[in-house]
């Protein structure tokens, strides 16, 4: 069963049409890349993937339900997009930030042992439980998203969806963020990744989604480079630029 279906999807913003007639899916394990020019629906799409939105035409179902409905909540771990510039004094702690992904497993009682575990051991998969006591809103951006990831992970997710989660951080820390993903993809998350930068998209990603509205291209990177997809989505000449980090 595939973690992510969606199957002739249709959305507008009014009369203005933002996916039209994309059709893909996403497999348990797999690292899918989408890239398209600003504009070109990537962030609804990611949104109805996850069930921020629902379709005007078509489906999308999400471990093998309809994405909007309210069973996914423990299983997603959503890392928006400028979290990493985000401006606002969240008045609480990182720690207090994590504890929240246990939230959905815990309607009744209190925060068990096994609760408590899971969130330190989050915190330390991600490298900061040193950061624990401090408020969020202070940390730098590429704290930040890590934040947001341990969160995910105390909440033992199966999904991880990010949109542009690096927008503003500085070069080592978006390496750092890269290997870090790179590793949680191999234990055997699922993700989903919106990147404007190509080039980081074809390094770590098993697959790729090229989008403008409709769908121009979905498979393994290494076609995806051979093919004209990249010039039929952004409308001019491009190229792909490899980094390796």
């Amino acid at each position: 069963m595939a973690v992510i279906e969606v199957r002739d999807v249709r959305f507008a913003y009014a009369d203005r049409p933002v996916v039209d007639g994309v059709s893909l899916a996403v497999e348990a394990g797999e690292f899918l890349g989408l890239v398209g020019p600003n504009g070109s629906g990537k962030t609804t799409l990611l949104e109805l993937m996850i069930g921020l939105r629902q379709p005007d035409s078509g489906s999308v179902s999400l471990f093998g339900a309809p994405a909007a409905s309210a069973t996914h909540g423990d299983r997603v771990g959503y890392v928006p997009q400028d979290v990493a510039n985000a401006k606002n004094e969240m008045p609480i702690t990182v720690r207090e930030a994590v504890r929240m992904g246990r939230y959905p497993q815990k309607l009744v009682g209190r925060f068990s042992e096994t609760d408590r575990t899971a969130v330190e051991e989050a915190l330390e998969r991600v490298e900061i439980t040193d950061l624990a006591d401090r408020r969020v809103g202070r940390l730098s951006g590429g704290q930040r998203q890590r934040v947001f990831i341990a969160r995910a992970l105390a909440a033992d997710a199966d999904l991880l969806a990010l949109d542009e989660p690096t927008v503003g951080v500085d070069a080592e820390s978006r390496g750092a963020f890269y290997d870090l993903l790179n590793e949680l993809n191999e234990d055997g998350m699922t993700i989903v990744l919106i990147e404007h930068d190509i080039g980081v998209v074809t390094t770590h990603a098993s697959k790729i989604a090229c989008l403008n509205r409709e769908l121009f291209f979905h498979g393994d990177p290494e076609t995806f480079a051979e093919t004209d997809a990249l010039g039929d989505a952004y409308g001019d000449a491009q190229s792909i630029l490899q980094h390796n980090h």
